[in-house]
């Protein structure tokens, strides 16, 4: 029996055994007895080529999330559905607003741009601190796999994320939820829209609070060091101008403070490779971060016989800071400290400010040949100020730095669409971007500036043999933007990615049963990667892998086995190949080995069972499994992580109105750690890892009105 069957009898077995040991006999056989034509897929519909398409008809390897999907598994922050796709992973680190995605092998690094474009209600979300926020008040999710550079632009190397929140409704409602949890855990949000104006002006308010005292232990201090509290608001109105003309207002702020800097320092005793060994956080320093975000924004969209005319700004203010121990250690564990210097912290202070324009024309959806095009414009003003003291020589600084970057990027792009035949489907896009930038060191005054530009093509061939079933073929070209190391350090050229890709999306058993299947090969110019050369003071570096190929399948697998039962899952496997590699590189890496943060395989299995116990009275238990598979952090590869198995459940009882849920997540507590960094890529003496949160569960109350 290979490892997906076993889960699959592991899982089937856990779904039979639990409902039975909550919930009467009778419930369990009334549900099952239901009618079967009323067992079929929820049709989804998305917006990831920018037209309202039902999701098994779209050419695009696509996992999505409907309003629906979001509150069955529990969805509330980015890691929360990143953990639901297949070859995509999202690792926290270092702060409160700092994390790695990484999808299809081309990963988030350090003061890089995303490899992945994040789109809100329309929105890039163009900073690497967006990306971690709270999920409230969602009406859907996309993540769209493989280059979408051509829609999406520059950072959509490896694939874009499409956040729809909620739109303001014509009736009044509301909605609020209560919770608690363990780590003195407590949250609230709630929601409520209706008309200002009838028939003309409406509104939504929306928000979400969390705090949480943590449950990650330094064994040092004696206390917790992952605690967290976070504030969002968001507010929408739209106005209906005409019967042609619509305007969004869009405002939205996130207050964001916690514990930041809490790897844990350790020495490899038990030799390479061992990156799963349980390791507490032994700083002598509580460090702490904040972010805050404030977002404006408004849409105006003007419909016509001819197409749309769609028109958004955008306003974004990002501020991070952060204090707490720069060696990870103490002066009982590391007696000497930092290279015999004692103890030694950082401090950190960014400032980002992001102004964007986008005007974007699409033709009817319901013609033979169809077609989109428009420009893109974005101007970031970034200021990064970092200080290093010596705490043992009173706190004497080693590293004061203050750069002011300013970037400028434009883009013109085009999309078409054409029906050669009633099943076979021909698009081609293309986008040109332009991006200079320009850094300053303040202190001396000096400056130094560099343009990428970079043409990405995309087309795809779509063939329907059967309404239900599906087949593409797609060549697409990726760009991430080059850029500059900090003050002094060396500049870092831009990525380039050609993937190209087939897969397979159907329906069967009367729209029972649903198969989806993609397989890729991207051939990467230019990798991006991260590490800290000691040769260069301790400075924080990115550079490139010169060539880099990455190939990888994927599995979609979902199956109604009747009224109210589901069982859904989803195989991911991802190989890299470093194929070419400057010598000169001052890390150890080979061609032949893995790229950074590579992970061999996701899968997910899961089942969700849904039945009335009266009238009125219904209840949903939902068990949802994942296996990451080994992963590799450098490109030495030696310390690999191994295959770590996460287990979460979630159980619900309530009415139309009203709901309590009781809800788990890595119920087996499992230990490992979410970014690694050995000592010969960070110049410190030992090893450091940023440890998982362990077993997490609490109560949910949930109304609606």
């Amino acid at each position: 029996m290979n490892l997906l069957q076993r889960h699959h009898s592991r899982l089937t077995r856990t779904l039979m055994t639990l409902p039975l040991s909550l919930f009467p006999l009778s419930s369990m056989y009334s549900a099952l007895a239901l009618a079967q034509e009323r067992a079929v897929l929820e049709e989804v519909i998305v917006t990831a080529e920018a037209r309202a398409e039902n999701l098994q008809e779209v050419p695009v390897a696509v996992t999505a999330f409907s309003a629906q999907d979001i509150v069955d598994a529990g969805i509330e922050s980015t890691a929360d559905f990143i953990a639901l796709t297949p070859n995509v992973s999202f690792d926290d680190s270092f702060t409160v607003g700092n994390s790695f995605v990484s999808i299809r092998g081309v990963t988030q690094i350090n003061n890089a741009d995303s490899p992945v474009a994040i789109v809100v209600d329309g929105v890039p979300q163009n900073n690497q601190k967006q990306f971690k926020m709270e999920l409230y008040d969602i009406e859907r999710i996309e993540v769209l796999k493989g280059p979408q550079g051509a829609l999406y632009g520059r950072n959509a190397i490896g694939g874009a994320v499409n956040i729809i929140t909620k739109a303001p409704s014509d009736e009044f409602a509301g909605s609020v939820k209560l919770g608690i949890g363990n780590g003195g855990t407590k949250k609230l949000q709630a929601t409520v829209s209706g008309p200002i104006v009838e028939d003309s002006l409406y509104y939504r308010l929306s928000g979400s609070y969390k705090d949480s005292d943590g449950l990650i232990d330094n064994t040092f201090l004696n206390t917790e060091v992952d605690f967290v509290e976070s504030t969002d608001l968001r507010a929408k109105l739209l106005w209906h101008a005409s019967d042609s003309l619509s305007v969004d207002f869009r405002a939205a702020t996130s207050s964001l403070e916690g514990g930041a800097i809490y790897d844990s320092a350790f020495w490899n005793n038990t030799g390479p490779g061992n990156t799963n060994e349980e390791r507490h956080p032994i700083t002598d320093i509580l460090g702490n971060s904040d972010r805050s975000i404030d977002e404006f924004t408004v849409k105006l969209n003007w419909q016509t016989d001819a197409g749309s005319l769609l028109y958004i700004a955008a306003y974004t203010d990002i501020e991070e800071d952060y204090f707490g121990d720069l060696d990870f250690c103490n002066p009982v564990d590391c007696p000497d400290g930092f290279f015999g210097l004692g103890q030694v912290d950082q401090m950190q202070d960014l400032q980002v400010e992001l102004l964007s324009h986008e005007l974007r024309w699409t033709s009817p959806g319901d013609r033979r040949f169809r077609w989109a095009a428009g420009a893109f414009w974005i101007e970031t003003e970034r200021t990064l100020s970092t200080v290093a003291t010596l705490v043992d020589l009173g706190n004497f600084p080693i590293v004061v730095s203050t750069e002011d970057n300013e970037n400028t990027a434009s883009a013109v792009f085009a999309q078409f669409e054409y029906d050669i035949t009633e099943q076979l489907e021909l698009s081609a896009s293309i986008r040109y971007d332009d991006d200079d930038r320009e850094q300053t060191d303040v202190a001396t005054g000096l400056s130094r500036d560099v343009s990428y530009d970079a043409t990405q093509p995309k087309v795809t061939l779509t063939w329907t043999p059967t309404e239900d079933q599906l087949l593409y073929a797609t060549y697409a070209r990726g760009f991430r933007s080059g850029g500059f190391n900090g003050i002094g350090g060396r500049e870092f050229d831009d990525e380039i990615v050609d993937n190209v890709e087939i897969g397979y999306k159907s329906k069967w058993l009367s729209d029972r049963l649903l198969f989806n299947a993609a397989a890729y090969r991207a051939d990467s110019e230019d990798f991006q990667f991260f590490f800290v050369d000691i040769n260069a003071g301790g400075a924080q570096v990115i550079d490139n892998l010169d060539e880099v190929i990455l190939t990888g399948i994927e599995l979609e697998l979902e199956f109604v086995v009747a009224a109210g039962w589901s069982l859904f899952g989803a195989l991911g496997l991802q190989d890299s190949d470093i194929d070419a590699i400057d010598p000169a590189l001052p890390v150890p890496a080979a061609t032949g080995n893995r790229t950074p943060k590579t992970t061999k395989s996701t899968l997910n299995l899961g089942t969700q069972f849904q039945f009335a116990l009266n009238d009125s009275l219904h209840s949903t238990i939902r068990i949802d499994f994942e296996r990451r598979g080994d992963k590799y952090w450098h490109p030495d590869n030696v310390d690999v992580m191994d295959p770590v198995n996460l287990l979460n459940a979630r159980a619900n009882i309530g009415t139309d109105r009203w709901q309590i849920t009781v809800w788990g997540r890595n119920l087996t507590d499992e230990f490992f750690f979410e970014d690694f960094n050995a000592q010969p890529f960070t110049g410190l003496p030992w090893n450091t890892g940023f440890p998982t949160r362990p077993r997490s569960y609490g109560l949910d109350f949930a109304y609606n009105f």
